[in-house]
């Protein structure tokens, strides 16, 4: 007989639709490249509730924005920082894993962020803009989110939100890490098209503005992928958001070798995560 497999949960949600993105064919990609090394159980987070303790991790994947189940998001990671359960990623982020928040707070810390304020008496944090995006604090996949013009900004609800100017930029890129370690970047040359996606190679600049920002958040171990935009004014990246939850990977987009490699690491940190928890544990 052959090493007894690690267990694992797999939370998703196969039945999520997103544009421009397959999420639950990533989630079957992924489960089916790990199911030789791993007994791998599929479940939605809001059905995990009775089989988090009976396995070696749970896995939080390609579960859609939390916001249409918060409630039971909410619960889900207090169970899993209060019973010590293992989870991938950790449930422990400072990034968008606790809402958009951090923005506030970097830019405050001036940071390199798209600037951001959740308080209209602090509208001299911003550059003036003709026109503002006002996006929900727990959003995701651009839901709730609107743009207004200046001269409505005052008389608008913004409870529940952040205001972030509205400003042109040449094109959004992505940076994807496993733990702390860079995987690959994916950019949208046309800024229009968000999700149609081309790799990009990553000058040390690039990967040293990203780094930083996976070296604040100090996740233990898990994927982050941080979104920046390049300015078109100065040709600087600037944060959009540091996606530490469940970022989608855009693995078919990526040359065969490049979406080995990736599964590759991802197997050996999942093992190597398992293994230390083991250790501590016991």
């Amino acid at each position: 007989m052959g090493q007894e497999k690690h267990s694992v949960l797999y939370l998703t949600d196969l039945y999520f639709e997103a544009k421009g993105r397959r999420y639950y064919e990533e989630d079957l990609y992924l489960t089916s490249c790990l199911r030789s090394d791993f007994e791998i159980l599929i479940c939605h987070p809001c059905d995990s509730y009775k089989f988090e303790q009976a396995v070696d991790m749970v896995i939080f994947r390609n579960a859609g924005p939390v916001m249409n189940y918060k409630e039971y998001f909410d619960a889900f990671k207090e169970r899993i920082n209060g019973a010590h359960i293992l989870c991938y990623n950790a449930m422990t982020g400072k990034g968008d894993m606790n809402g958009k928040d951090y923005l506030v707070g970097m830019t405050r810390n001036r940071l390199p962020v798209i600037p951001t304020i959740d308080d209209l008496e602090e509208i001299s944090l911003l550059p003036k803009a003709d026109r503002y995006v006002v996006k929900p604090k727990n959003g995701a996949d651009s839901i709730g989110m609107f743009n207004v013009h200046k001269t409505q900004l005052p008389a608008t609800d913004i409870s529940g939100s952040i205001i972030q100017p509205y400003f042109d930029f040449v094109y959004e890129v992505s940076f994807y890490f496993i733990d702390e370690d860079f995987q690959y970047a994916l950019y949208a040359p046309d800024k229009n098209k968000r999700w149609d996606l081309a790799i990009y190679q990553a000058s040390e600049q690039d990967l040293d503005f990203a780094q930083k920002f996976v070296a604040w958040n100090a996740l233990s171990h898990g994927i982050q992928r941080v979104d920046a935009c390049r300015t078109r004014d100065d040709g600087q990246l600037l944060l959009v958001e540091l996606e530490d939850l469940n970022p989608y990977l855009s693995l078919a987009l990526l040359s065969s070798e490049l979406r080995e490699s990736f599964v590759s690491n991802f197997r050996d940190s999942l093992l190597k995560t398992i293994r230390t928890h083991k250790q501590i544990i016991n």
